[in-house]
């Protein structure tokens, strides 16, 4: 894969990942429980007029919806079906080695689940997927990483 695009910043990521998903309705985040959620919430947020849902790892049977409420993104309680996206979201979190996803599985999870035409994001930090392996076994239409830096002041 190559640079095509840099951007800084929450608001840029939130920017491009809007453009990349073009004019898709239905779009699927698939991330580790807890750490992903957030960002996932957030990216949801930036397409708030699509239909969105959140996988926790890979199982689609826990799958659920966002909706919006006055305060933020929330997932609902009942479970939803996540089959005919127009885009799935592969969060870098589910790369981590303490998960153990196997790229197999997650290949077969977005086969199941995306539409034919669809797309294949991955969204990351601190170039997690490659770092993980996964960019040589997992074919993405593109991957939007960002790097974290910060400072503490007193």
């Amino acid at each position: 894969m190559e640079d095509i695009n840099e951007w800084k910043g929450i608001t840029g990521q939130l920017v491009t990942f809007k453009k990349e998903v073009k004019n898709a309705e239905k779009i699927t985040f698939v991330g580790s429980p807890g750490v992903c959620t957030p960002f996932a919430e957030l990216l949801a947020y930036s397409v708030r007029d699509k239909e969105t849902h959140f996988i926790p790892l890979l199982n689609a049977r826990d799958c659920h919806q966002f909706e919006e409420k006055p305060y933020a993104m929330v997932l609902n309680e009942e479970i939803s079906n996540p089959k005919d996206s127009d885009v799935v979201v592969l969060l870098g979190g589910i790369s981590m080695p303490k998960y153990d996803v196997d790229t197999e599985d997650a290949k077969a999870l977005v086969s199941d689940i995306l539409k034919e035409d669809g797309l294949l994001i991955g969204v990351c930090f601190m170039d997690m997927f490659s770092k993980a392996g996964w960019l040589d076994k997992i074919d993405f239409d593109c991957v939007i990483d960002g790097t974290l830096t910060g400072v503490v002041k007193k």
